[in-house]
């Protein structure tokens, strides 16, 4: 199993150098591959503040790999509900951050509107 580095995954999902996505193509259908969830939330970020993708493309994108029948998670659980959580308004980081804390008594932050967000989907998050 190989684990890939964001930059695979931005040139797999965007195609914007024909070189590197081809050997990112190959190198996805020929290998087993492991993304770590570091490598999934900087991808996020480069989509958004590189791309300037939607965070519905974005969430479409991130799904697709989910899709892919050789790429594992680091935590698929917490991926796949974090995409679920993302498609239902949360912002994908926060997403990611609140299903990564699932065994957590509560996730605690500053950030009203993410706290806002989280209750209206029933998650456990608070103030400090």
């Amino acid at each position: 199993m190989l684990s890939v580095d964001t930059n695979v995954l931005v040139r797999f999902l965007t195609a914007d150098d024909a070189e590197q996505f081809a050997s990112a193509e190959a190198l996805i259908a020929q290998n087993d591959i492991h993304v770590t969830t570091t490598a999934m939330l900087e991808t996020e970020w480069v989509l958004r503040s590189r791309y300037e993708l939607t965070p519905a493309e974005i969430i479409e994108a991130l799904s697709s790999l989910a899709r892919l029948p050789r790429l594992t998670f680091e935590r698929r659980d917490v991926v796949h509900k974090a995409l679920d959580w993302a498609r239902r308004g949360l912002e994908l980081a926060d997403a990611l951050h609140l299903a990564a804390s699932d065994s957590c008594e509560a996730f605690v932050s500053f950030d009203r509107q993410l706290l806002r967000r989280a209750h209206r989907l029933g998650l456990a998050a608070r103030e400090p």
